[in-house]
């Protein structure tokens, strides 16, 4: 009787995660254009499409197409949980060495994967692709998005012209210690820069929208503005919190100490009495605010202990997985294509 050897699992080089929400009019083409590019590129790959939480028949599709191609895996999310979300499940269910993100609206294209993997190839780990002509709505889309870009730029300490843009390309070790939620996927490079990684941007081609419609608007940009600030305290004071609320809480108690010297000299010199100064309210407001401050600052390091002790807790529900990666009958493999 002939032994059968066990399937051989090859670890592909390159992981490319596709996030999308209803987009079922673009799939097609979209996944015709970016075989194409990676079949050029003969490298070995995976691709993973995250589906989240579309209702527009584009989880049907997807299957179809990973049912015959060995290179597919598809997620599907139970509801909408949010493009960071999405990203955050391509990464925990990659294996690649390098990932590549990018939009499945035709927008990006996904021929511009070998130059940013050219460029990485230059010794960065993040190459970052930049929409240098922009093919959306000025107003808004364009603007917002200038502003946002220069604040995030500004506050980070890590100067990209896009970071809105989906397509860039990582090496794997720099995503190992990101824990996304929110809207931080677009913070990404920043946090990676702040642990070590070298981070640059090339432009790349981007086109105007052929299907449905952009998901994306100024409220998005205002909860963006938002998260920056998340990121900033998480980037200077995720480990020691106590410090921006001390300093928050010792500035409150400085300025309650000059509102006492303040209703003191009015006393003495002005002969208005306490009970009469409206100084004395405001300093006693200063000094329970320092309290307050204080007090939230420890809250706040019992907190961050707690959070890096665990960070087991996901920010998505899968539906499910096709196929499914525990089903021995059909091993996934990585084949080097020509």
């Amino acid at each position: 009787m002939r032994n059968l050897a066990p399937a051989v699992v090859v670890r592909p080089r390159l992981s490319v995660i596709v996030p999308l929400f209803n987009e079922v009019e673009s799939l097609p083409e979209f996944h015709s254009q970016l075989r194409e590019a990676l079949t050029a590129l003969a490298i070995t790959h995976e691709i993973i499409y995250v589906d989240d939480g579309s209702r527009d028949g584009g989880f049907d599709y997807l299957k179809t197409v990973a049912a015959g191609d060995d290179h597919v895996t598809v997620i599907r999310f139970r509801r909408n949980f949010g493009q960071t979300a999405a990203i955050q499940a391509g990464i925990e269910r990659s294996t690649g060495e390098l990932l590549v993100f990018l939009d499945a609206d035709l927008q990006n294209d996904p021929r511009d994967i070998s130059r940013l993997l050219a460029k990485l190839d230059e010794g960065y780990d993040v190459v970052s692709g930049w929409r240098r002509d922009r093919q959306d709505k000025l107003i808004s889309r364009k603007i917002p998005s200038m502003v946002a870009n220069r604040l995030i730029s500004w506050v980070t300490g890590v100067h990209l012209s896009d970071y809105g843009c989906t397509l860039k390309v990582y090496r794997r070790e720099v995503l190992e210690n990101v824990h996304l939620y929110g809207e931080l996927h677009r913070f990404i490079p920043a946090m990676a820069s702040w642990g070590g990684a070298e981070v640059t941007e090339i432009p790349v081609t981007h086109h105007a929208r052929k299907h449905g419609r952009s998901k994306y608007g100024i409220s998005r940009t205002l909860r963006v503005l938002l998260d920056l600030l998340t990121v900033k305290f998480l980037g200077s004071y995720s480990t020691k919190p106590i410090y921006v609320f001390g300093f928050a809480g010792i500035v409150s108690w400085v300025l309650s100490f000059f509102c006492a010297v303040e209703v003191l000299a009015e006393r003495f010199l002005s002969g208005v009495y306490a009970h009469n100064n409206p100084v004395l309210l405001l300093g006693v407001f200063m000094a329970t605010l320092g309290v307050q401050f204080i007090m939230l600052g420890l809250l706040a390091e019992l907190a961050i202990r707690t959070y890096h002790e665990s960070q087991g807790k996901q920010i998505y529900v899968v539906r499910e997985i096709f196929p499914n990666p525990v089903d021995a009958s059909r091993p996934r493999r990585a084949s080097r294509v020509s």
